[in-house]
């Protein structure tokens, strides 16, 4: 008898005097979650979500939406990169203040020419306050889940407040399952048993989201 019959076996006896029209797990469960924990105002939800992700190491920053292509242009001059990867459905405006070499997302480029970019910029699918968690969806302006994996470092753009949530629930209900999903909450981390933290194992090193809304707003660092 092998391992897999044995198991089945002690599901089917353990399963053995569950009545025929016993309650459908569906049923029997009850599904009534919280959909977000406690009541906030739409500021006070990005106000949560931009502590959250400064929780995790992000760093995060403020702006206005004419405002938005100074600063991420100030962003990768500070980190003095010369290349940048562009989702092919990126707004070209937002690189406008930028002498950066702007590379295209493509389908052929190796692991060893990503790792040679100094940064990757793009949009968001959605933004989970509660969680500090942002999700890509391989979108146009969000491009293949590599390029926000290999590069270093990571301009993230949130609209606010149209893409920030509460929870994880109603993010899930902004997602299509069947994208190649990308869930990120700060930085790319990693700790030994000692709880030694190294970043940059599995993803960017440094990741700044950049909260751009139609108003102007002073900017936030972590």
């Amino acid at each position: 008898m092998s391992s897999r019959e044995r198991i089945l076996g002690r599901v089917r006896r353990a399963l053995a005097d569950v009545p025929t029209d016993d309650t459908p797990y569906e049923q029997a469960v009850s599904r009534d979650y919280l959909r977000e924990h406690g009541e906030r105002s739409v500021a006070q939800t990005v106000d949560l979500l931009a502590e959250n992700l400064a929780d995790y190491r992000a760093i995060v920053h403020r702006c206005a939406a004419d405002e938005l292509a100074a600063v991420v242009g100030r962003l990768l001059a500070e980190r003095g990169s010369k290349t940048v990867v562009v989702p092919p459905g990126l707004d070209p405006g937002w690189l406008s203040a930028t002498d950066a070499e702007q590379s295209p997302d493509l389908a052929e480029s190796t692991p060893h020419e990503l790792d040679r970019i100094d940064s990757v910029v793009t949009a968001c699918a959605v933004a989970i306050a509660e969680t500090g968690t942002i999700v890509l969806a391989g979108s146009p302006d969000q491009g293949r889940r590599r390029i926000t994996l290999v590069p270093d470092h990571h301009i993230c753009v949130v609209r606010v407040p149209e893409q920030v949530v509460s929870s994880v629930p109603q993010a899930l209900e902004r997602l299509d399952p069947a994208r190649p999903l990308t869930w990120i909450s700060g930085p790319s981390a990693t700790s030994d048993i000692e709880l030694d933290r190294v970043e940059g194992v599995h993803g960017p090193r440094t990741l700044e989201v950049v909260l751009v809304s139609g108003q102007p707003s002073d900017e936030v660092n972590s």
